[in-house]
């Protein structure tokens, strides 16, 4: 049963507890007419079992990815109806389903509140996803997306995302790459990337030797693989969006292997 499934089953089945647990049953408890109920272990509703390990990871990583956003959204001080609008082309872009849409927006509104646990739900999705790091990148990318979706990204919401990004466990290295490359991937044109930007979404300077940026590009593009992902706990429904950043790997690499030929 994928963690869909898992969530929806028998009144939303049995959840994960903690922090995120309570984030769901919060939510989804008001956006599907209190049918949620929340339980801290497998045992409820007949199951036997709880959620397999891959099933909590995805299930977190939903949850604490709308309800962060909501908070993203609000860094500023106040959420406007462009950054509601820019959730919703989030949601767009992840190809939810109605009801899945539903529960986003719900964790979304409940991320924005004043009642959020930010730290507390960023721990324990570190938690669940504690083998990978790549997992924990893939859910600061897409927190990037949503920030930079209006072009730009403001002092608040980088000091925030920051803050994620060290909360995850994730290095200023890590930080600085990814915001180099969203920055980047905003400012290409239609036509394709360019150089610049290229060398700057492979996280390489423009006069690194030839083997340097094909083992950058080959380690970004390992990084964002679907299957090795989705192994790690990323929901089948949010591989669009490791699907765009390998796109944008690819069409950068091409950009630099046509400039060196010449």
């Amino acid at each position: 049963m994928s963690w869909w499934g898992t969530l929806i089953g028998g009144a939303f089945g049995y959840l994960i507890g903690g922090p995120i647990g309570a984030l769901l049953g919060a939510s989804l408890g008001s956006s599907f007419g209190g049918a949620a109920r929340r339980f801290d272990s497998g045992s409820a509703l007949g199951f036997d079992t709880g959620p397999s390990r891959r099933e909590r990871a995805q299930l977190a990583f939903f949850a604490a990815t709308f309800g962060v956003m909501g908070q993203v959204a609000k860094a500023d001080g106040r959420v406007s109806p462009e950054e509601i609008r820019l959730a919703e082309r989030v949601m767009d872009q992840l190809g939810l389903d109605a009801e899945q849409r539903r529960a986003a927006r719900a964790l979304f509104n409940e991320g924005k509140s004043g009642a959020f646990r930010l730290d507390d739900v960023l721990d324990q999705l570190r938690s669940e996803c504690l083998r990978g790091s790549n997992i924990r990148r893939m859910f600061l990318e897409i927190q990037f997306q949503a920030a930079w979706a209006d072009g730009g990204l403001h002092p608040e919401e980088r000091s925030l995302l920051q803050h994620i990004a060290a909360r995850l466990g994730l290095s200023r290295a890590d930080y600085i790459e990814l915001e180099r490359m969203f920055g980047s991937a905003v400012s290409a044109s239609a036509d394709g990337p360019s150089l610049e930007s290229a060398y700057e979404t492979l996280g390489v300077s423009p006069d690194a030797p030839y083997d340097e940026v094909k083992r950058a590009y080959r380690r970004l593009m390992s990084r964002h693989h679907p299957d090795k992902l989705a192994a790690r706990g990323l929901p089948e429904e949010m591989m669009r969006a490791a699907t765009e950043r390998t796109q944008q790997i690819k069409a950068a690499w091409e950009t630099v292997k046509t400039a060196r030929a010449a």
